[in-house]
């Protein structure tokens, strides 16, 4: 392997990310990082029309065989119930999240689904059990759960660096506060209440990452959309690759947002079927009007002015010794 591979797996509604690199050291002479995990409802993958495939099985068809690193941006079913899988057939060496080590252990409990109240309430209470599910997975089978946030930085593999921007030591002290508060709960209609509030706020406590591969930048926000950046500097934001916020809703990037990251390309975590307004044409029109070319992990409709994107199972970037980035849409894995 000679160039360093950054694929964004199409998992439908959601996200799911790869990060290949060569490190002679590491099994196979690859270090292999996974951001996100997709969803892991069946439901989401009936459709493969447009290419969708689980993480898992994306994994299995690469012949990827081990996972140095799992990174969950957020406790929500989009990006956390795919990695169950995932870490059961590769498990990782570390996993990387943005709560207390032993959190699960010692505030956490299995929710029952009952208490949800509507749909959403039930795929955040299937995150919050998955997550405590991935927690033990991980150390069931040797690996190690570390705490990310603002500040946290390291070289992955040679020429590969990576470094949090967020959350804030004051944000990660709110969420897990946030968290405490809801498992202790036991009246259910304040628990009801405290359940949607964390859901909806939850966004903006992303990880955000950003990784430099050979003087190239690359920013992954997980969900943080365009007003959750806080006073993270310009300089800092910088990147070449953009993979914009909240599945390209309308508020996952605005025009100064854009201003400051100055991306030249930019990826989309967007459904075919547009759920949830995603890939929002006024969002894709902005980003295209700057002069960043936008890709998509799915294949949802395009305005005009836009490059779309044909059915396929993976979008894959390369980036060369010298920082040069290639894209393919790769049809099948």
């Amino acid at each position: 392997m000679e160039n360093v591979k950054l694929t964004f797996v199409n998992v439908g509604y959601g996200e799911a990310m790869v990060l290949e690199c060569p490190a002679p050291k590491r099994p196979g002479g690859v270090f292999v990082m996974v951001i996100d995990g997709g969803s892991g409802e069946a439901e989401e993958y009936a459709d493969r029309s447009g290419g969708r495939i689980t993480l898992a099985e994306y994994l299995q068809a690469k012949g990827i065989d081990h996972i140095d690193c799992m990174v969950c941006t957020h406790i929500h079913e989009d990006h956390i119930c795919g990695l169950v899988e995932a870490a059961r057939l590769c498990p990782p060496a570390e996993l990387w999240q943005t709560l207390p080590a032993d959190f699960d252990l010692s505030n956490m409990r299995p929710l029952e689904l009952s208490l949800a109240e509507n749909a959403s309430q039930r795929k955040f209470i299937q995150a919050i059990n998955d997550y405590q599910i991935l927690c033990a997975l991980v150390r069931e089978r040797g690996g190690v759960i570390r705490r990310l946030g603002a500040g946290d930085c390291g070289v992955l593999c040679p020429n590969v660096t990576c470094q949090a921007l967020a959350p804030s030591v004051k944000q990660m002290q709110e969420l897990q506060a946030c968290f405490e508060g809801l498992m202790a709960e036991k009246d259910r209609k304040t628990f009801s209440k405290l359940l949607s509030a964390l859901d909806g706020s939850l966004n903006n406590y992303s990880l955000i990452l950003r990784l430099e591969i050979c003087g190239l930048r690359v920013l992954l926000p997980g969900d943080t959309n365009g007003v959750g950046y806080g006073d993270i500097s310009a300089e800092e934001l910088r990147a070449d690759l953009f993979k914009v916020g909240h599945h390209g809703q309308r508020d996952g990037a605005d025009e100064a947002l854009m201003d400051k990251v100055q991306p030249r390309a930019v990826v989309c975590c967007a459904s075919s079927d547009r759920r949830y307004n995603s890939a929002h044409p006024d969002t894709l029109r902005m980003i295209a009007r700057r002069g960043s070319r936008v890709y998509f992990s799915d294949c949802p409709p395009v305005p005009d002015g836009v490059d779309g994107a044909a059915p396929h199972q993976a979008l894959e970037f390369a980036v060369d010794a010298d920082g040069g980035l290639t894209a393919a849409y790769i049809a099948g894995v």
